[in-house]
This record gives C-alpha cells, structure tokens and sequence, in this order.
C-alpha cells in the first residue's frame, strides 16, 4: 500500500525556521522537514505534479536548482524541436475596421498548427 504522506524532496526544508517545522519538547527540539499529504489531483486544472514532492513553490526551485544537471541528463536535448504551422494573414480594410488607438487598419496573423504534418 501507498503512503498517504511524502516528506518534502528540497533537502535544505528542515532549516527554514517557521513555526510549523518545529518538533521535539524544551531542550530537544529540531526544525524538520515538512510532511505532505499525497492527493489524486489528475482531473485538476492547476495540479502540477510536483505539489505530492515538495511543500511550496520555493522548495520545488531550490531542489531543482540543486539537481538542474542530473534532470537535464534524464532526457538532453540535443537540437531544436519544430512544430509545422500555417500561417494565415487577416487584412483588414480600413472601411471596415473599428479603429484602436492608432486610428489605422491592421493585419492580423494566425498560426495554427498541422495536425500529422499534412
């Protein structure tokens, strides 16, 4: 069985000083590192993933800071990727135009990608 908790992965979390890493009685206490609940957030909008890993934002950063060249070794990118578009120009005339600011018809382009490179 699955834990229901991760313990946060940034290995500097145990020495922010905040309130709620502080653990122990008088004379024995310790700063640790915080306790995550893991959750299903897979249909969420917002859920990054990393959120079941590490406790905030910052924790995330300082982890990857720390590791940016073992991540990176996991998948290099050797080259630049490409994604075929077509490009579509919008005039439109200056009689028809509602006019911005500049009181002058515009152009206007619009990208969208080609599904199986047809």
């Amino acid at each position: 069985m699955m834990s229901q908790y991760n313990w946060c992965h940034n290995p500097k979390c145990h020495t922010y000083q905040t309130t709620d890493r502080v653990r122990g009685v008088k004379g024995k206490k310790v700063l640790r590192t915080r306790k995550i609940k893991v959750r299903d957030y897979s249909q969420s909008y917002y859920w990054q993933g990393w959120e079941n890993h590490f406790c905030r934002v910052a924790c995330f950063f300082e982890f990857v800071k720390q590791n940016i060249n073992s991540i990176i070794a996991i998948a290099p990118v050797n080259q630049a990727s490409e994604t075929p578009i077509d490009v579509q120009v919008i005039n439109h005339p200056q009689e028809t135009t509602e006019y911005g600011w500049t009181r002058k018809a515009w152009t206007e382009k619009k990208i969208t990608p080609i599904e199986n490179n047809q």
